[in-house]
């Protein structure tokens, strides 16, 4: 006779590997940059975007915001980038729904609406916009 304990276990166990897996690369990289500061020239890449045409781009900061919030200095991380802050915030959020829900043996499924997707391309762009303004120097890295 099997033991039931050691299967559920073990499925359980399996459930949670993807998610695991994700933690652990998620969490390296953010090791990585805050061991490796983005604020020193030459660790990074420069943007290509800002350095061909002088513009930012909605991603310009998020190396550094990314320093900031390992460091734990969350005005900093919205100042270099609050776009990349509540989109870290929505894929935490994201990933805690998706490990009760494979704790319990229930499948994930991500559906957005049209709506969604063409709302958070608007906040993208008018972000950018926004940034790139003479009014919008505050959302500036």
């Amino acid at each position: 006779m099997r033991d039931m304990n050691a299967d559920s276990r073990g499925t359980a166990a399996r459930r949670l590997a993807a998610p695991a897996g994700v933690l652990a690369a998620v969490a390296t990289a953010f090791a990585y940059v805050g061991a490796v500061d983005p604020n020193e020239p030459g660790h990074y890449p420069v943007c290509p975007l800002l350095r061909f045409t002088g513009l930012y781009c909605p991603g310009c900061g998020g190396l550094r915001s990314a320093h900031a919030v390992v460091h734990g200095d969350l005005p900093a991380a919205l100042h270099a980038n609050a776009i990349a802050v509540a989109g870290w915030l929505l894929l935490a959020v994201l990933w805690t729904v998706w490990v009760v829900r494979a704790a319990r043996g229930r499948p994930v499924r991500l559906d957005p609406r049209p709506a969604h997707l063409w709302t958070a391309g608007a906040l993208l762009l008018l972000f950018t916009v926004v940034r790139n303004l003479p009014i919008g120097g505050w959302l500036r890295p």
